[in-house]
């Protein structure tokens, strides 16, 4: 492994990179080019994916990894990298919803998974960036005092070790906050990287560029690529954020996906350690790495909206941009970019059985923004169950778990709002044609009477789709900041030209031409 020198510019960067990915060099892999067999199936190259995949090669299993795209490009490679039981205020939520045990349960898993990400850095001499900040939960406004308060004492009942405190290192003013003292954050890319050559060394195999379409369901299930080569295992386990299989679990309608924004800028301002993040939307996160030059670089990120919907999404990056300068002095900014996450009905993730009759077939999916911790507490849990071991949490992340509060409120609202923009989508009338566009300018446009969706690039070259979203009919919307189609029914992404970027659709966008 590599490090690169961190790109520096005065203005926000045209396109978005994340400093993670720039900031390393990565191995690469071959793509899936025959017919192969496994013990275990693994598809999805992330923090999950590669963590199971190394716990179960460690223990002698024959493991195969299929990834669509590159290793950790997705939000594993995007990620704020905070590793922490600290969600945001859920405690006290968890408690009204599932009662003190369960909510319990959920603490000690993210902070179990905190110490074995410890453990391995220490026993594995991992050298990215691990130190021990405490988190802290802040408001500047007397309405959240209450909340707040009420999480505090959720801490106190589960005994979580936090506490009340007035004020806080980040130079601006608030009324309290709540912390939880011992978390971490890393550099998460170096981190897996060891994973992934741990993964190699004891016989894992690793396919890069393979893209999965279903999976054949048996004793023995096949996981059939998008070239149609099969992989024969004896297990399969979807960690490929949205489940690549879906079957009769109906994942799409017990997800939303929601979209945040990060930035990279460095200030003169010194910075006094811990991670933050507002107890108010929208919200603004805070914490720093360490740059190989000696100076630290600020990661701020925040401005959550439903994929696919709300402002122009470059207007997020400036949001951020706007408090970055205000609250530190903005002296270099060097990178900007966006996640896409995955919230399940009650809050909570699912991770076990894909379906309580498919013993051989697992998904982990829906960390609501907290992938670290909850990335390798859903590892630690799924090895467990392949393995045939008993595990304390297997109950409360079942994914065929359902609680009527939230779950039904929670279900009703989500597929009322899909309901309203598959309508809105379908009714729209579109004035603008491809020919108004400019140079780097994308939008839904009209072509032969009907709507598609034009982006023109830097060299003036028109590239045209239709914007029926191939998951399940609704209409894309353009998103400025990432040159990306993104859908607000489930939120499904396509490339300019109309490639999947993001599940749960499978099959691009048709490319259309304005004749």
């Amino acid at each position: 492994m590599s490090e690169k020198e961190p790109k520096v510019s005065k203005s926000m960067p045209e396109l978005p990179e994340s400093y993670w990915r720039d900031s390393i060099s990565l191995p690469s892999f071959p793509k899936l080019s025959n017919d192969i067999e496994a013990e275990i199936g693994i598809v999805g190259g992330g923090i999950s994916g590669i963590t199971t995949a190394y716990l179960l090669a460690k223990e002698g299993l024959n493991v195969v990894l299929l990834e669509a795209g590159e290793l950790l490009n997705g939000t594993t490679g995007h990620t704020t990298a905070k590793i922490t039981a600290q969600h945001d205020i859920i405690y006290d939520e968890l408690i009204s919803h599932f009662g003190e045990e369960k909510a319990r349960l959920y603490y000690k898993a993210n902070d179990e998974a905190l110490q074995f990400i410890k453990r391995m850095v220490e026993e594995h001499e991992i050298d990215c960036d691990l130190s021990e900040q405490d988190a802290y939960i802040y408001t500047d406004q007397e309405t959240s005092i209450p909340k707040l308060e009420k999480e505090l004492e959720a801490y106190r009942t589960l005994g979580i070790n936090g506490e009340w405190v007035e004020q806080i290192a980040l130079p601006i003013p608030i009324k309290g906050a709540i912390v939880m003292k011992k978390q971490a954050q890393f550099h998460p890319l170096k981190y897996l990287n060891k994973l992934v050559q741990l993964f190699v060394q004891h016989g894992g195999k690793i396919y890069e560029q393979t893209t999965v379409n279903t999976v054949e369901e048996g004793d023995k299930p096949v996981i059939v690529t998008k070239d149609n080569h099969r992989v024969t295992c004896q297990q399969v386990v979807s960690c490929s954020h949205f489940p690549f299989h879906d079957g009769m679990s109906l994942y799409f309608a017990r997800l939303h996906s929601e979209r945040s924004y990060v930035i990279g800028v460095k200030s003169d301002k010194h910075y006094l350690g811990g991670m933050y993040i507002s107890a108010e939307d929208p919200k603004r996160s805070v914490r720093s790495t360490p740059l190989s030059t000696g100076e630290e670089l600020l990661i701020i990120s925040g401005e959550s909206h439903k994929t696919g919907q709300g402002i122009c999404t470059i207007k997020h990056y400036e949001a951020l941009e706007t408090f970055a300068n205000q609250t530190f002095g903005i002296n270099e900014f060097s990178y900007r970019w966006s996640t896409q996450d995955l919230v399940t009905l009650d809050k909570v993730p699912y991770v076990g059985h894909m379906t309580s009759d498919k013993p051989n077939m697992y998904v982990a999916t829906g960390y609501r923004k907290w992938g670290m911790s909850n990335g390798t507490a859903a590892a630690l849990l799924l090895s467990d169950l392949i393995r045939g071991k008993e595990n304390p949490y297997q109950e409360l992340y079942s994914p065929s778990r359902f609680h009527a509060d939230p779950d039904i409120k929670t279900f009703l609202v989500q597929n009322v709002d899909v309901a309203k923009h598959l309508i809105e989508g379908k009714l729209e009338f579109v004035r603008k044609t491809p020919e108004d566009l400019e140079n780097d300018e994308g939008s839904v446009v009209t072509v032969n009477g009907k709507r598609a969706g034009a982006y023109r690039d830097d060299k003036g070259m028109l590239h045209i789709v239709d914007t029926t979203c191939t998951h399940m009919g609704c209409e894309v919307e353009w998103n400025h900041g990432e040159r990306s189609w993104d859908c607000p029914c489930h939120g499904s992404r396509f490339s300019y030209d109309g490639e999947v970027l993001e599940g749960p659709a499978k099959r691009p966008l048709p490319k259309l031409t304005s004749s």
